[in-house]
């Protein structure tokens, strides 16, 4: 797995900011080829997708998100990687914004999906992105 978090998103979380409150209400884009060698650096391949974010109540150490979260695919390609910014995200390379980086398959993946090979047109659907802290 390649989950990454960006020095604004650590930054947040060392002065008390939990990430639901980092990223509820953020965006979770999808692009192409591989992820970045870290979450400030600027963003590689083509964003196929865009979609808004929200949270969920956490239980039992995992925070699930609140309902689906779905998005117009604008640009045709493999899904390669992902990164969720927080709310006021936005794109290039930056040692503020609070992003977070992981890597997108149809199988043992950060965010999987049933077929990475996405459609210019067709509707994303994530049911589900959940964030587990462990317990030790």
């Amino acid at each position: 797995m390649a989950i990454r978090l960006s020095t604004g998103m650590r930054n947040g979380s060392l002065d008390g900011q939990s990430f639901k409150t980092l990223m509820n209400g953020g965006k979770l884009a999808i692009f192409s080829g591989g992820q970045p060698a870290n979450a400030d650096a600027a963003e590689t391949g083509s964003k196929l997708v865009e979609v808004d974010v929200a949270f969920g109540t956490s239980g039992t150490g995992a925070l699930p998100v609140q309902s689906s979260w779905a998005g117009t695919i604008g640009t045709a390609g493999i899904a390669g990687w992902f990164r969720l910014y927080g709310t006021d995200g936005s794109a290039g390379s930056s040692t503020t914004e609070v992003r977070m980086d992981g890597n997108c398959g149809v199988s043992g993946a950060d965010l999987n999906f049933t077929n990475t090979t996405l459609r210019a047109g067709a509707t994303l659907t994530v049911d589900e992105f959940t964030l587990i802290e462990p317990a030790s």
